[in-house]
């Protein structure tokens, strides 16, 4: 690729956008207030914004490799606790992608060097739907529930920090799963119950 054609790529889009509004930038300058936090991946072939048909400023955006959300990880951490303690957004999704790299690598018992601990991440997914999972003889119907469970996983993590259990007494907010389908464009709710995922640990999360 020419990286010089990324700059003619940003006049045009400069353009584009005067053109239609010459106030555009004015505006996107002012300030930023996205109703959505948009947690992904880093999959090149993944978008953000593009796959929602959102624009600037109408969502706050994480990728790490796999979409994952591990309360280790200070850069994912800061990011939800600035969404949701300051941007104040109302939704938070977790979208992960079919034929995730992320996810097939975890599934091997390769040594990948410096990814070991964060796929660990992953294998720990695995371990904790191993029946069902191993009850799935077709390894890329595998592959894909993995890839949904990774998903639910890591709701489940957004739900059991202290910035979104704070919000969610003090105001409405929700959690939602989704998979974006590379194949077909789409995306898919996953219609995640996590009333009845969390229902029996609540007790251990709960902030008063």
């Amino acid at each position: 690729m020419d990286i010089k054609k990324i700059f003619e790529n940003n006049r045009k889009w400069v353009d584009d956008k005067l053109g239609a509004n010459p106030d555009y930038f004015k505006k996107l300058s002012e300030g930023q207030n996205p109703d959505i936090l948009y947690i992904g991946c880093s999959d090149s072939r993944v978008t953000a914004e593009e796959l929602m048909g959102l624009s600037p400023g109408e969502v706050f955006v994480h990728r790490n490799i796999a979409n994952m959300v591990s309360n280790l990880d200070l850069s994912v951490m800061s990011v939800i606790n600035y969404a949701v303690g300051n941007l104040k957004v109302d939704h938070i999704v977790v979208c992960g992608h079919y034929y995730c790299g992320g996810v097939k690598a975890a599934m091997q018992s390769e040594d990948l060097g410096i990814l070991n601990p964060w796929l660990r991440n992953i294998r720990d997914v695995y371990r904790l739907h191993k029946t069902e999972l191993n009850d799935i003889t077709d390894e890329e119907q595998k592959y894909k529930r993995l890839v949904e469970l990774n998903v639910q996983e890591q709701c489940v993590n957004v739900i059991k920090t202290a910035v979104v259990q704070k919000a969610y007494r003090d105001r409405n907010i929700t959690v939602h799963g989704w998979v974006f389908d590379i194949h077909s464009g789409k995306l898919i709710d996953l219609n995640i119950d996590l009333d009845k995922i969390l229902k029996d640990i609540m007790e251990i999360y709960h902030l008063d």
